[in-house]
């Protein structure tokens, strides 16, 4: 239940900041506003702080257990270049990425179960070739 409501809030959210209107996003790929970046800097800078505090306290999961954050390999690759592409157009051309559309759902806009059905049908394609795929 816990994980529904806080779902909720964070769609609630997502539609009051205007993140998942297309008009905003269309916006943002043609460089008209700063709204977009705005937010997407806000999310980076708080999983910064996020992440520092985490590693400064110390701090435990829900079950007690140390929260480890392993540090990552810093180096651009191919892979992360594909993988940006196909997410960027995907986003580019649906007006919508992954976390939002579930939003946009939920708010009326029944045409975004095409995108949204397509990204879970993407995952489980990825999901069945991922030992197949060079990691």
């Amino acid at each position: 239940m816990r994980f529904l409501l806080t779902g909720s809030v964070f769609g609630f959210i997502l539609v009051k900041s205007e993140v998942v209107s297309w008009f905003r996003i269309q916006e943002m790929f043609y460089f008209d506003s700063i709204h977009m970046y705005g937010v997407i800097g806000l999310a980076v800078l708080t999983g910064m702080l996020a992440t520092f505090m985490i590693k400064k306290l110390q701090l435990k999961d829900v079950y007690g257990e140390p929260i480890v954050i392993k540090d990552k390999d810093n180096s651009i690759t191919k892979r992360y270049i594909i993988g940006g592409t196909i997410f960027g157009l995907g986003w580019a051309l649906t007006g919508a990425c992954p976390g939002p559309m579930y939003a946009l759902v939920g708010s009326g806009y029944l045409i975004f179960f095409v995108p949204l059905l397509s990204a879970i049908l993407g995952a489980a394609v990825y999901g069945m070739l991922q030992h197949k795929l060079p990691h």
